[in-house]
């Protein structure tokens, strides 16, 4: 059975002019599509396969990673931090790990949210230099560092997602 639909994006081309809030959202949504278009039509079993040993590095993983990675939008200084969702203090990779049992649709249907959440984090605080978090160290991280960190994640896993794509089916492109 393959996932058919499930991950069809409506990608668009980034935004080569603009306000620079747009700019980056167009970038940041061409690589969430991206990473959804690099598992479209594979099998559950596809998009659960591991890259090679020792890593456990599959294309849902990479999904159930990124959702987690959209937390950084959300992790706000009022709010607080987001928990997490296919990760526990006990198993730290588990967005990775725990494969077995997971049931990719509603998988999908996390990250979706997930993103959606961003969306509209991102749309109720428009000053790219808001504070969002701090580090450890006390450094402050604003909302633009946020973008620019989530489109540098994306691109790096959307890498990673060309090459177990191709290992499962020969497929490449972007």
């Amino acid at each position: 059975m393959t996932s058919a639909g499930l991950f069809t994006t409506d990608r668009q081309e980034p935004a080569y002019a603009g306000p620079e809030q747009v700019q980056l959202e167009s970038w940041l949504d061409y690589h969430r599509d991206t990473l959804l278009r690099k598992c479209e039509g594979l099998t559950e079993q596809q998009l659960k396969t591991r890259s090679c040993e020792p890593s456990t590095l599959s294309l849902l993983g990479l999904v159930r990673h990124m959702a987690e990675v959209e937390a950084w939008f959300n992790d706000d200084l009022v709010a607080g931090r987001i928990s997490g969702i296919f990760y526990t203090d006990e198993h730290p990779d588990g967005d990775f790990d725990l494969l077995e049992d997971a049931v990719v649709a509603d998988d999908v249907s996390t990250f979706r949210r997930c993103v959606e959440r961003s969306r509209a984090f991102c749309a109720r605080h428009r000053d790219l230099d808001l504070v969002c978090a701090r580090r450890r160290s006390g450094e402050e991280i604003p909302l633009r560092w946020i973008y620019l960190h989530m489109i540098e994640e994306y691109a790096r896993h959307n890498g990673h997602a060309d090459l177990l794509r191709e290992r499962l089916d020969g497929a490449t492109g972007d």
